[in-house]
């Protein structure tokens, strides 16, 4: 068989190292890839989000599956054009997507169809925002951007003159685009974050181990948010009583809620939870994997990637086991000094072999270039080095014994992944 993985983070280097271990896969094209990509697939210079040219080179190719993992190309859909071109996808299609593209879309299905989830209201305008804010002139408050941002456009407001500056860099400044033209302003819930990826075939649910992610730059949770500066899986807070209820309240509701309104989901679902002290709530969804998490729940993978996938596609996920190993995983970002505003690229990253990594862990590489057998930095988070251990204190060891010999100029990371 031969695959195209469609993305250039650390997820994608997670989802290829893990299909690698099918030994049906004859080939691994990874569009566009990174430096450390090519040493797992062959990375092919395409832009994740030009359709055209990614569905040409699948049939150039004569590739068997194709495996879409970012949001935006899936938000474009990408998924739609390669499937009427005949090639089956991992991946919703652009109708089911919305879920992520748009807040507004996926509180409104919340509200409608029961699912738990904070107060909110929607707005396209900077006036009535601040109005309601005011009204309600209860803080924290959050305000989302209703569109895809990267995994930035959610901020948590302390003050009224927070709030103000939030809505003025969304809805005029449009630091994030397009994607701050609607927000989403939501009470602020508090209790323990948890995210559960799950697969799904549109129908039946399958959810991965739990893991928590650490958004903030700084320890302690300070600074901005980021993409993640690291995860661990399990999360030690969500029992079985918790994902038992999660099943009932949340992830099948939420599975037919998309087929009652013709938008049924096929891929992997991310449910960000927020255990509250009224039960579980949603605090958003994603339309694909999420990153970090991916790098901490697929190592602990027990069965075939692949299988899972096209049974996802297939609607034959009910006869598929996903079968999970009991050990803990961990992953530490090292990202470029000032990530996630301003940072310098093109640092030489010492302490890993020719193909990218280093004894003992597993390196994900998320934003770097090789040039003449060498790793270069080349983005904001620069890679993911991930262990796995038989505690969750065996597997933080060893991802921070490896963090103190790989590294770059100006590399920053947090020193507290999950001590909370």
């Amino acid at each position: 068989m031969k695959l195209l993985v469609v993305g250039s983070g650390g997820r994608e280097h997670a989802v290829i190292r893990k299909l690698k271990e099918n030994k049906e896969i004859e080939k691994i094209y990874c569009a566009p890839g990174n430096g450390g990509i090519s040493a797992d697939a062959e990375c092919v210079d395409i832009k994740a989000t030009d359709k055209e040219n990614m569905v040409k080179f699948a049939k150039e190719n004569a590739i068997d599956f194709c495996v879409v993992t970012p949001d935006d190309p899936l938000a474009l859909g990408m998924v739609d054009e390669m499937e009427e071109a005949g090639i089956p996808c991992f991946g919703p299609k652009a109708n089911a997507a919305i879920i992520e593209a748009s807040k507004a879309f996926s509180k409104d299905l919340m509200k409608k169809y029961g699912i738990p989830t904070a107060d909110y209201e929607t707005f396209d305008n900077e006036k009535d925002a601040l109005h309601y804010i005011e009204e309600k002139n209860t803080f924290p408050i959050v305000i989302k951007a209703d569109g895809l941002a990267l995994g930035k456009g959610v901020l948590i407001c302390e003050t009224l003159d927070d709030a103000k500056t939030a809505l003025r860099e969304m809805m005029v400044e449009h630091v994030f685009g397009l994607s701050g033209n609607k927000v989403v302003v939501e009470e602020f819930m508090t209790g323990k974050e948890v995210s559960v990826l799950a697969f799904t075939d549109g129908n039946v649910v399958k959810p991965m181990i739990s893991s928590m992610d650490h958004k903030r730059a700084y320890d302690n949770d300070e600074g901005l948010n980021t993409g993640g500066m690291g995860t661990i899986a399990p999360s030690p807070y969500y029992t079985k009583e918790i994902a038992e209820t999660c099943m009932e309240t949340i992830f099948l509701p939420t599975v037919k809620a998309m087929n009652a309104e013709g938008r049924t989901f096929k891929g992997c679902l991310y449910f960000g939870l927020m255990l509250t002290p009224k039960g579980p709530r949603v605090v958003e969804y994603n339309c694909r994997f999420g990153d970090p998490e991916t790098q901490v729940v697929l190592p602990l993978l027990n069965s075939d990637l692949l299988t899972i996938m096209k049974a996802c596609h297939d609607g034959t996920l009910k006869d598929v086991d996903v079968v999970w190993s009991e050990e803990a995983c961990a992953c530490v970002v090292e990202a470029s000094g000032g990530y996630p505003v301003k940072y310098e690229k093109g640092f030489e990253i010492h302490g890993l072999d020719e193909n990218g990594q280093h004894d003992g862990v597993i390196v994900y590489h998320a934003g770097t270039k090789k040039e003449n057998g060498k790793f270069y930095t080349n983005g904001g988070r620069v890679l993911g080095i991930t262990a796995k251990g038989a505690t969750l204190q065996d597997a933080l060891d060893k991802a921070y014994e490896a963090v103190k010999e790989i590294g770059f100029d100006k590399m920053h990371y947090r020193t507290d992944i999950g001590k909370k």
